[in-house]
Parts: structure tokens; sequence; C-alpha cells
């Protein structure tokens, strides 16, 4: 808790105080007086499997679990330094005018709760229908823990829909106490954004096999640019003579201390037809980067930041090893560092699961989308720019096995002026199944994503 020396501004203690009915512009809502306890334990981790720091020092910690069948996104959020209050929220982009926000603020006596909205100035006001509903607040010796739930869908127009893809997420940490919701100025608060998938295919981890191995592929001891963003490349050269092996299961290896720094992370195998490539342990970007490199494009693991473990079905693995593989592996990390911190140490990387015994199918990666050309250039001024690739009724003839293919899992991508994108399944000229579709899509978040259910694409006859 913060003090500032005088009494009556000191920090507020987030006590128990009522629930109280409030009138703001002739509007009734509910400001709920936070619970707090003086003692008491964290809730229980498993019940909120999914985690990820909002700031790039980690103060706030966020956690969550998906009720499909309630339709409601259960969250917990950790704030390690309690000052006066926070903001929560989403927007479309992440930006804090237009946006959905639960406000957490302090007078410097009384503290309160409530659903609040932005208007396109960023003035906020408190919304009409409270939906999010705070269930528990209590402090531990990590920090102050706050419970809410929010509807994926509530009808209310100032509220964001949380829908499947990315969902830009918003916090702001307020410094002094404040009087009143109105009176918080969000040009003038330390605020951020952070980029997650909160609905999460409900999927259970398949059995692994008793005589899996694991490998780990982590760039040693890197020395973390002191710089917004950066690319950093290794290379891994796999034993000699690796045999064919089927990869399970991979998951990130985060050195302990830089979770909101590492973003993402990739795993790449490079091609066959060359014999050697060389070592390298740098940035991406470096003018010392061998031009070879550019060859190492086959994607073996891909994580970002709030993703869990990524399990292969029980009935398929991706190959790697053996004859017409390369041995050669390039890790790719790109570390998110707005702070500028200097002298920051990383070990981070992928762990795989792979085993000898090898699955009835091979997993693999088929990439559909567009050819780079000058005729895909934006015209200047448009405020909407729409671009579309097809696999023909030819390409799946030539690509796809008689028996066709079982789609589980899909990443997304395009480059830094991609909005919105999707991957359709189109049959006899009509579209017929949505795979894979993200309105809200950041190229600066991008991961493979388990879909919710299989799908089935068969050669055209």
């Amino acid at each position: 808790m913060q003090s500032t020396g005088n009494k009556r501004s000191s920090c507020p203690s987030f006590r128990l105080r009522e629930v109280a009915s409030m009138y703001f512009t002739m509007i009734m809502v509910f400001l709920v007086i936070l619970v707090v306890a003086l003692q008491g334990t964290a809730p229980r981790e498993n019940y909120f499997p999914y985690k990820v720091p909002l700031d790039p020092q980690s103060f706030l910690e966020l956690s969550w679990n998906v009720s499909y069948p309630e339709q409601v996104v259960h969250f917990q959020l950790l704030v390690k330094e309690p000052k006066f209050g926070l903001l929560f929220g989403m927007s479309d982009r992440g930006e804090f005018e237009n946006a959905d926000l639960a406000v957490l603020w302090s007078d410097g006596h009384s503290s309160y709760f409530g659903d609040a909205w932005s208007d396109e100035k960023g003035q906020l006001h408190m919304d009409s229908q409270q939906n999010y509903q705070l269930l528990k607040a209590h402090r531990t010796p990590e920090g102050l823990y706050l419970v809410f739930k929010r509807a994926f869908s509530t009808c209310d127009p100032k509220d964001y829909l949380i829908e499947d893809g990315t969902v830009h997420l918003i916090y702001g940490i307020l410094e002094k106490p404040v009087r009143s919701l109105q009176a918080i100025n969000i040009s003038a608060i330390h605020r951020g954004v952070q980029r997650v998938q909160l609905l999460k295919p409900n999927i259970s981890a398949p059995e692994l096999p008793r005589d899996m191995k694991t490998m780990e592929v982590r760039a040693p001891d890197v020395v973390i640019p002191s710089q917004e963003t950066t690319y950093w490349c290794y290379m891994v050269e796999l034993p000699d003579s690796f045999p064919r092996h089927h990869i399970v299961m991979y998951e990130p290896v985060i050195t302990a201390g830089n979770e909101a720094i590492v973003h993402h992370m990739e795993v790449f195998q490079c091609a066959a037809e060359f014999d050697s490539f060389p070592h390298y342990n740098g940035p991406c970007d470096s003018k010392m980067k061998p031009d070879r490199l550019n060859y190492c494009r086959h994607v073996l693991a891909a994580w970002a930041m709030g993703a869990q473990a990524f399990y292969y079905p029980e009935e398929a693995g991706l190959a790697f090893g053996g004859p017409g593989s390369s041995k050669y592996l390039r890790l790719e990390i790109h570390y998110h560092n707005p702070l500028v911190f200097k002298g920051r140490h990383d070990s981070s990387g992928i762990r795989l699961y792979y085993t000898a015994t090898l699955r009835r199918y091979d997993a693999g990666i088929m990439e559909l989308g567009l050819v780079y050309t000058p005729v895909m250039a934006i015209p200047p001024g448009e405020a909407g720019f729409l671009l579309k690739g097809y696999c023909t009724d030819k390409c799946t003839q030539v690509a796809l096995p008689p028996a066709g293919i079982h789609i589980f899992a899909s990443q997304l991508h395009t480059h830094l002026t991609g909005r919105k994108v999707a991957t359709i399944l189109s049959r006899e000229g009509r579209e017929r199944e949505v795979v894979n579709a993200d309105n809200h899509y950041s190229p600066h978040f991008q991961e493979i994503r388990m879909l919710k259910k299989v799908v089935s694409v068969f050669p055209s006859t």
C-alpha cells in the first residue's frame, strides 16, 4: 500500500463497508463497496487455468476461466501494489475511447467498484447496466485479489461483445484519490494494453505416451536489447542421425521475471535442401544474420503470451528428424520491452515433447493465402481494403489425399495492415463453414489456436 504521509489522504484500506444504491443522472446503478479480508488465501490456481501479466512490470496479473454453458468469463485480477484504484476493460483495438470498463476507485476514505464506459473523448460514465459483477475481493500477502464475472454478450450497446479471437484488454492505474468516477482523467494515468484469446476452447489434454522425451529449444543467456521491440534468432542443431519422431506436445519455458517481456516465440525447421546452416545468435533483423536462415520457415511450434501448452490429437503427431528432414532449427523470440529495461538476461524458449513411437497420422501445416504482388497494394485514402486468396478445386485435387484432411488447429497471419482475417471452407461455390476468424486481429499477437471442433476438408471431385 502507498502512503503519502498525510493522514487524510493515506492509501485506502479497502475494508468491507456496505452495498449501496446510488443515483447518477437519474439512473439507478449499484456501486459495490469492496469486500476485503485482511487475511485470507488466494483462490485455487486450477480454478483460473489461464494467466497473463497485464503490465510490463507484472504489477497486475490477470487469470480467468470460461464457462460455455453459462456463457460467462470469470476473472481474477491480482493487484500486487494497490494504490487508489484501477481500470480494467476491453475495446476494439486497445483504445481508451469507446471502451467497456470495470473501475475500482477511492476518494481516500471509501472505495468503490462499478461498470463504466468511456465516450469518444475518453470521458468515463457509469453504465446503467452493471454487467461486471464483483464476486469477491480480499487481501493476501501477494496483494489485492478481485474476482468478478462478465457475460459474453449483455445486450448493452455500451458493452464489448466477447467473441472468438483476439481481445484487446486495457488497464490503468490510479496513483491519487479521485472524488468521483467522472473525475478520472484517463489521459493522465499510467495505462496500457494486453492482447489475449479469452474464449479458450474447452478441450481436455490427451494422454501422453510412456516413451515420451523432451527437448528444450532455448536461446542461452540473451541480454535483451534496451529497445521496445526485438526479434531474436537462435540456431539449434539436432544430433547426427536423429531418427524420425512425432512431436506430441509443446509448452513455453519462460525465464522467471521475464513473463511480461517475452511476447511470443516460434520454432522453425530449416529446408532439407541445404546440408548445413551457419550458427547464429542475435537480432533477426541484423545485417550480420546469414541470409540462409531465411530458409528456416517450416513451423514446428508457436506460442504467444497467454497461451497454454499445445497438445496434438492422440492419433497424430508432427514429424521431425529422419531422412528428408533438416537437423537445423531456428528459434525466434519476440521481446516486447516498452519500459526499455537494460541488462535484463533471458534464456526462454520452447520445450518439445516427442516420441519415437509414431502415431497413426502425420500432422502437417498447410499454408493458404496470397502471393505478394503489386496487385495487393492498397490504394491511397482507403478506409478498408479486402483481399481474398483461394485454394481452388484443382489445388485440393493435387494437395489433399483422397481421404481428405482434418483441421484441428489454425494460425491466422497478416502483416502490419491486417485488421480482420478469416479462413472459410467453401463447397460448390458456397461458403459452408468458418474454420477460424478474428474480428479484432492484431499482427502483434499471432498464435496457433486449437479449434473448438475438427473441420474436415476433402479434395474436389
